[in-house]
């Protein structure tokens, strides 16, 4: 039915090396009343990632839009967003790749729970040899607002939101791709009560290896103004959370 139609936002930049894989995993869905919108941020790669995507549009349900300008992810799926025709919103990065039952057991998940937003645990596997570099990370039963301040165990790929629950949140483009898509929750956070984790691991999400012991440090500065000039929090919040945001994240990309 068309009330139940997913509409999956897909950022891709430089994606020819993985954006098929991505392609394939949502072709091998169970579930299938979805349609993908996937826009290349004005790519330097000659074309490559296009012409790869090219080879799946014969499906009609797979959309191509070639940006003229780079506007980074939160651009990107701006322009997605702004052209997704379905009541579900989900998303799904051009090198993750989500299990045959990612989204049958999600919209399961969500309908049972009557759930505005939803997100699920996800393997993080090495981008090239596809091994686990990190035991999954298991998501915590709900997130609100006021616990993703501490730390948000969302991560984009695993997640799906209600359109009749929440409005169609659009993401802050003057972000950059630094933190956009944490603001983003927020953001939703404050119109619902909270958010609901599924515990099954439907999502192998590539990680870099460098991101493991993964550069921290370059993400403190984005994370404080977060707290301190987009959330307003004030000097003495927005410490407290920055330092358990600081030792979450140790723990969480502990081997």
């Amino acid at each position: 039915m068309k009330n139940d139609l997913v509409s999956i936002i897909t950022p891709m930049y430089k994606g020819a090396a993985f954006v098929g894989e991505t392609i394939e995993s949502v072709l091998a869905q169970k579930y299938t009343n979805w349609e993908m919108i996937i826009v290349d941020d004005c790519s330097p790669d000659k074309g490559a990632g296009i012409d790869v995507v090219n080879k799946y549009t014969e499906d009609p349900r797979i959309k191509l839009i070639a940006s003229m300008e780079n506007r980074g992810s939160s651009g990107a799926r701006n322009i997605a967003l702004k052209e997704a025709k379905g009541r579900y919103i989900a998303f799904l990065d051009s090198d993750d790749i989500w299990h045959p039952d990612f989204l049958e057991k999600q919209m399961q998940f969500m309908k049972e729970n009557d759930a505005p937003l939803v997100f699920s645990s996800y393997r993080r596997i090495d981008e090239n040899t596809k091994e686990e570099i990190l035991t999954p990370f298991i998501v915590p039963e709900s997130v609100t607002y006021k616990s993703l301040l501490k730390t948000c165990p969302i991560f984009p790929s695993t997640a799906i939101y209600d359109t009749t629950k929440t409005p169609k949140i659009y993401f802050n483009e003057a972000l950059g791709s630094l933190r956009d898509d944490y603001v983003y929750w927020l953001t939703m956070l404050k119109s619902i009560e909270k958010g609901y984790g599924n515990k099954d691991i439907l999502v192998d999400y590539r990680l870099r290896k460098s991101s493991v012991t993964g550069n921290k440090k370059k993400v403190i500065k984005p994370q404080w103004k977060v707290l301190h000039d987009v959330e307003k929090l004030g000097t003495i919040k927005s410490s407290y959370y920055l330092i358990c945001w600081a030792i979450i994240s140790y723990f969480k990309y502990r081997k």
